[in-house]
Formats: structure tokens, C-alpha cells, sequence
């Protein structure tokens, strides 16, 4: 993988609008072996089941128990080195997908990533967002766009934006504030959990294919439960540290216990669940 970024300059950039690009993270070996990765999972995919996951977008979950390709993106260097700063110690996966979107898509409605967390806003982000351009990311093909500084807005704010109570189209008034993500494949944007933005309107005719990994707080419910998704042949294969995202660790002083027992020690073959019949 590409060595992590030594330079700060992101954190300004972050903190002031609520996100960063960082370009040049994957080389061309690396983009060629995340592609041939991802095609055979494309294919077998079908596309989105509503406006939110997009009709005419694959997309591929779990994606971090699909192969040691998957797992080098989620501990590439400069990203945890990113997530060290910005969330506490023993930090947490909490969703890996895929998201393909094909030509003719529309505009995905405009959300927060972590607005399940029911704290009041404005607050510090709850997860982190990493949205990995593995085709190039462009004003016509679906870039991602945000509102920056919108990481900052309180609950009536966020509300104010939306049509209606149950509606989460965009009042006109807020589009000019949408910023596309423009960025080469290679690029990956890291955006704060609170930040306003939505997947763009395919207006090529191309498919613009991303890779998504938000991180969590150490004692956050994970979006997806990798527990039951990843059987446990394959978690022992991975590396401590992902282990250790995917929810096999203890948030002090026991946070994610097992029957009084680390986590992890349920990974041991030989391990007896004091509960199985």
C-alpha cells in the first residue's frame, strides 16, 4: 500500500469544512487489483431496492470479508493514521460496501451518515466516512457531493434543509451549497459522520464505482453486524488490528465481553461457549 500521508495539512481542511481529499493514495497495480476484485461481485449484485441505494446502483456489502484486498483498504496507513486523531482508541469498522453507479442514476436524497445516533446537534462526529474513488470521480458520473460546513449544523438546521417531515429531497434553496467531489481513481475522500452530502446524478455513460468504509467510536453500534456476516474461519485470517475493528476487542473496562472472556478468544478453535447445549 502507499505509504500514509506525513503531513497535517488535512486536519485544517476537516475541521473547517468537514472533509478532505487525499489523491494518489492507490497506484495503478493497486486500482488494477481492487477492479479485478470487485467484477466478479458486480456481476452477481443486483442493483438498489429503493431511492436511498439507488435503482440503478450495485452495491456490494460486507465488503471487508471478500479477500485480503478488501482488508488492505481498510488498514491502509493513512487512514488509521487519520482515524487515531479523529476518534477514540479501539475505534470500530462499522460498514464496508461497494457502491456502483451506473448511467441514468439520480440523485441520492442528501443524509448524514451517522444521524441513527440520536445525540443532539451540533455535536463532534460519532463515525467517519471514507468514500475510495476507484473509477474517477467527475461533475456528470455520480461524484459525491457535500455541503461543507454542514458538519457543524444544529438538529433545526439539518431539519430546515429537508421538504417536509418524512421527505429527505433537498429545498431548492440548498443545492447551489453542493460541492461535487471531483477526484481521480486512487483519491479517497474522508468526511466527517455529520456532514450533509449524497451520491450525484450519473449523467455519463459510464458506471462511477467507489468503495465506502466509515469508521465508529469504540463503544457505537456498528452499522453492519460483522459478527454474523463474517463466519470466523475468515476472521481468524485476518490481521489484529481488523480483527480488532470488526468488534473483536474490549472497549474499556469491558465493553464487548464475551460471557466475561475477550472477544477474540472465541476465535480459538478450541473455545467452549459456557452456553452451548
Amino acid at each position: 500500500m502507499t505509504p500514509p500521508n506525513e503531513a497535517k495539512s488535512w486536519r485544517r481542511a476537516y475541521d473547517s469544512d468537514g472533509y478532505v481529499v487525499l489523491e494518489g493514495l492507490l497506484g495503478v497495480a493497486e486500482l488494477r487489483e481492487v477492479r479485478e476484485a470487485l467484477a466478479p461481485l458486480l456481476e452477481q449484485g443486483p442493483s438498489g431496492r429503493n431511492d436511498f441505494e439507488g435503482t440503478r446502483t450495485q452495491r456490494v456489502y460486507t465488503l471487508a470479508g471478500r479477500g485480503r484486498t478488501f482488508e488492505r483498504l481498510v488498514e491502509h496507513p493513512a487512514i488509521l493514521s487519520m482515524m487515531d486523531e479523529l476518534l477514540m482508541p479501539n475505534y470500530l469498522l462499522t460498514a464496508s460496501q461497494a457502491i456502483a453507479i451506473a448511467a441514468g442514476e439520480t440523485p441520492q436524497p442528501a443524509h448524514t451518515d451517522d444521524s441513527f445516533y440520536r445525540v443532539s446537534r451540533p455535536r463532534p462526529a460519532i463515525s467517519v466516512s471514507t468514500m475510495w474513488a476507484i473509477d474517477d470521480f467527475t461533475e456528470d458520473n455520480g461524484a459525491t457531493q457535500v455541503i461543507a460546513g454542514s458538519h457543524r449544523w444544529s438538529d433545526d438546521e439539518l431539519v430546515n434543509m429537508y421538504y417536509g417531515d418524512d421527505s429527505l429531497g433537498l429545498a431548492p434553496q440548498y443545492a447551489p451549497q453542493l460541492r461535487s467531489l471531483v477526484m481521480p481513481a486512487g483519491s479517497c475522500a474522508v468526511f466527517a459522520g455529520t456532514l450533509v452530502h449524497r451520491g450525484g446524478e450519473n449523467r455519463s455513460n459510464g458506471v462511477r464505482t467507489a468503495i465506502s468504509n466509515p469508521y465508529c467510536e469504540p463503544w457505537a453500534r456498528q452499522q453492519e453486524n460483522f459478527f454474523l456476516s463474517i463466519p470466523k474461519n475468515k476472521v481468524r485470517q485476518m490481521s489484529p488490528r481488523l480483527q480488532s475493528m470488526l468488534g473483536y476487542s474490549v472497549h474499556p473496562p469491558f465493553m464487548g465481553q464475551v460471557t466475561a472472556r475477550h472477544p477474540r478468544k472465541v476465535l480459538n478453535p478450541e473455545f467452549v461457549n459456557p452456553l452451548a447445549d
